[in-house]
């Protein structure tokens, strides 16, 4: 039999060391939950040490990623590939052993978690991903999607505001896979936490619509094994587990005291903690009986096995099935995506449209939702503005009574928002016999979506994508900068783009956020003018497989710009109209108007008030300044020349743009106002005739 108490003890002496070591970190957390780690590692969770990756394994996420030295502490006992030189290294440059854990560096990690409240939002996506994937691809005895997610998370998990967004969600969708353990240790960085968290969470939990467990002694293993169990037999509802714990457990000095939250304990109290809890190995040393005791290889290889042979199974019987839930779970799109993609843009441009933006994004995702059912789409309760549904995407919804995934749900009706301008919906189609509901009402939670589709993302199968203003892409900035970080394939679908929405006023009218969102690296920022350039801004967030993309789509229309060539849309800005196309064709170019999204259409109208002055222009549509940013040096050099002055024209803020070497922007570097969409343009100098003036001006200086 396994000696817990010393398997627990293994993680707090690590955990003490190798803080110690660093001399940063935060002990005290790992320290306490060690008895959680034990219960779960050692008795529930389903993986496999030797392979980190394979499907059917359970997911475990580390919400407080401070702790980060007890999911260290575990991987390496455990036998994956985690060597006790990566932990004596913590938090050294180039380690596998960050401050806070990474995905794709620490094997066994599965998201990066840090901050607080982000973790068991991405848990909420692992655990929807694993649901929706059962219900399109499980048969009768052949369930090749069967896991769990678990979550550790802690006080700042629990009081930031993200965790209300996500886990009201995980009720609202049965997601019964799912379990938390909450280390309520009632301390946080200033010390205890009752006179500024006063919350009682058993009932707020249950209020979301989840099953609670506790409080029970999170300290001891066996006791957490329990709870373990009893909540892995819950049929309909997410479970939270409050466990009870000190915080810096076995240290004499610092237990139970935010002392023993994030510094190094001292080499005097390490001493005074290893003769506390019986552990008298010096620092990094474990004996071989506890590494016995923790080791998983074994297990974690029959456990694979038994997948491998019913998935087998599941392959003889279902091929195309099984050829399919392996493509979408490599994250490879389908052999007739490019295909797709040609004819969807071939398309826009044969037709022409005149669209607002958001319109022309659902007509490519009309294209794009029907050939490839991996992606799951969903808005923040704008779906008649952000336009994110499609006839191939049946609204999501779960049986109020068992918690299953409803399938052949009808499309729920779209009520459009706003003004009278807001385009109307096309007719919904009832999808397929046996297909899931696959756009999400997310509710008024910006924030929880970005998070929740990180967790889809990382978990595989399925790409998502997700809906709401502009303006609002500030509450979920840091999903958005986590998704880019961790490398993940989501796409933002941001609407109402500027002030040309109009009379809603300064608050919903988009001013710095282009700029901002361009900034985070990593991520691919669009803004398309017409519905050609839509069309490929899709077709390039679905084949970005490690870079999430944001689209900045406008509510106004937008005509439609006449192209020679669609080939170069895809490297972020192209040449789109020369003097030439506007009667000047022997005269050498004087200046460059650089234009995004709707402002091309201003650009196309200036160039055409010079050219009547025989100033010659060539006009350039920059789509993405971050995936143009990315191309060679002969390229760019082609796009905008040398010596010739360029002016930029985008309803935002200016200093962006200045690294392209312009001589004037055409921008707004102030807050909007509330009126027509018209009145603004001209009055904050968005017009032809301002543009024209403007690069005028530039060619006398």
């Amino acid at each position: 039999m396994a000696n817990q108490a010393l398997m627990a003890n293994a993680i707090r002496a690590l955990a003490m060391d190798a803080v110690q070591q660093a001399n940063s970190g935060h002990p005290g957390a790992p320290m306490g939950m060690a008895d959680m780690a034990v219960a779960l590692w050692g008795e529930h969770l389903r993986y496999n040490p030797a392979n980190p990756h394979w499907f059917d394994r359970d997911r475990f996420v580390l919400s407080n990623g401070h702790a980060s030295m007890l999911i260290y502490a575990v991987l390496h006992l455990t036998g994956y590939d985690l060597p006790l030189a990566e932990i004596k290294n913590f938090r050294q440059l180039h380690s596998k052993t960050a401050g806070h854990p990474e995905v794709d560096v620490t094997p066994g990690v599965e998201t990066t978690t840090g901050p607080l409240g982000q973790g068991i939002t991405n848990a909420v996506g692992f655990a929807l991903a694993e649901k929706l994937l059962a219900a399109e691809f499980n048969r009768k005895n052949l369930a090749i999607v069967d896991h769990h997610t678990y979550a550790f998370l802690g006080d700042g998990c629990v009081m930031e505001g993200i965790s209300h967004e996500a886990c009201a969600l995980a009720g609202a969708w049965h997601l019964n896979k799912l379990i938390a353990l909450y280390d309520d240790n009632g301390i946080s960085i200033d010390g205890q936490v009752k006179p500024w968290f006063i919350d009682n969470t058993e009932e707020r939990f249950k209020g979301y619509g989840w099953n609670v467990i506790g409080p029970i002694d999170g300290n001891d293993a066996k006791e957490v094994a329990q709870a373990i169990a009893k909540a892995k037999k819950e049929a309909t509802k997410p479970t939270l587990i409050v466990c009870k714990t000190t915080i810096g457990k076995g240290s004499p000095n610092r237990a139970g005291t935010a002392k023993a939250h994030g510094e190094a304990l001292g080499a005097e109290e390490i001493k005074l903690t290893r003769e506390a809890i019986g552990w008298p190995y010096p620092a990094f040393e474990i004996p071989a009986d506890v590494y016995a005791d923790w080791d998983h290889k074994a297990e974690g290889a029959k456990t694979e096995a038994a997948w491998n042979d019913t998935f087998a199974a599941y392959t003889a019987a279902y091929p195309e099935l099984a050829a399919e839930f392996t493509r979408r779970m490599k994250g490879e799109l389908p052999k007739n995506f490019h295909q797709v993609a040609f004819d969807t843009v071939v398309a826009a441009h044969t037709k022409g449209e005149t669209v607002a933006s958001r319109k022309a994004s659902q007509l490519a995702l009309e294209a794009f939702t029907a050939a490839l059912p991996e992606m799951l789409g969903g808005s923040a309760d704008l779906t008649g503005s952000n336009l994110t549904n499609t006839k191939s995407t049946a609204a999501l919804r779960f049986d109020a009574k068992t918690g299953a995934v409803v399938l052949n749900a009808p499309p729920a009706p779209v009520v459009p928002q706003g003004g009278e301008d807001e385009a109307a919906q096309g007719d919904a189609v009832e999808p397929p016999h046996g297909e899931i509901g696959r756009h999400i009402n997310y509710g008024v939670r910006e924030f929880g979506m970005a998070a929740i589709m990180n967790g889809v993302a990382l978990h595989g199968g399925y790409i998502p994508y997700g809906g709401t203003f502009l303006t609002f892409s500030d509450y979920s900035r840091n999903a958005i900068r986590m998704a880019a970080l961790m490398k993940r394939r989501v796409v933002h679908v941001f609407t109402h783009d500027s002030i040309g929405l109009g009379e809603d006023g300064p608050t919903h009218q988009s001013i710095e956020h282009a700029a901002s969102l361009r900034l985070i690296p990593n991520l691919d920022v669009w803004r398309p003018g017409d519905t050609a350039e839509t069309a490929v801004a899709w077709a390039v967030a679905l084949q970005n497989a490690t870079r999430p993309t944001a689209l900045l789509l406008s509510r106004q229309n937008i005509a439609y710009a006449a192209k020679s060539d669609l080939g170069d849309i895809s490297r972020g800005a192209y040449v789109l109209s020369e003097p030439e196309n506007v009667g000047l064709k022997n005269k050498k170019t004087a200046a460059v108007i650089i234009a995004t999204g709707s402002e091309v259409q201003l650009a196309l109208a200036a160039q055409k008030l010079l050219a009547d002055k025989k100033i010659a222009v060539r006009v350039v549509s920059m789509p993405s300044t971050t995936t143009f940013d990315r191309q060679d040096l002969a390229y760019k050099k082609a796009v905008l020349p040398k010596k010739i002055p360029r002016v930029a024209v985008e309803m935002g803020c200016t200093d962006g743009w200045w690294k392209y070497g312009c001589a004037a922007v055409v921008g707004i570097d102030s807050y909007g106002e509330s009126a027509p969409a018209p009145v603004l343009f001209k009055h904050f100098g968005f017009t032809a005739e301002n543009v024209a003036a403007t690069v005028e001006a530039a060619l006398r200086d």
